[in-house]
C-alpha cells in the first residue's frame, strides 16, 4: 500500500479517456441511461456535459446509478455472462 499517495483528486482520469468513451458510445448508438438522456440530447450541449462527467469522475462525486446483476446465456453456448440492468428509481 505504500505506493498509493494522495494527489488531491480521487481518481487520475484525463479529459481525453472521457473523450475516448463518448466516442465508443457515440459509435456503438448508446440508449438513454436512467436518465432518460438520449445521445442526441447530450451532444446539445456536449462540451458541459463530457465536462461535468470529468470533474465528477476525477473529484470522486460520480455515483453511477445502481444496477441490477441479470445471468444470460452466452450468444454461442458455453456459460452464462452477468448483464448489468438499470434500476429505476
Amino acid at each position: 500500500m505504500s505506493e498509493l499517495k494522495s494527489t488531491g483528486k480521487s481518481f487520475e482520469i484525463s479529459k481525453w479517456e472521457i473523450w475516448e468513451a463518448w466516442e465508443k458510445v457515440k459509435e456503438n448508438g448508446g440508449g438513454p441511461g436512467i436518465d432518460g438522456v438520449t445521445i442526441e440530447d447530450f451532444k446539445k450541449d456536449l462540451k458541459n456535459n463530457l465536462y461535468r462527467i470529468w470533474n465528477r469522475m476525477s473529484s470522486g462525486s460520480y455515483l453511477p446509478p445502481p444496477v441490477k446483476a441479470v445471468e444470460i446465456p452466452k450468444q454461442h453456448g458455453g456459460g452464462m455472462r452477468t448483464l448489468g440492468i438499470s434500476v429505476c428509481w
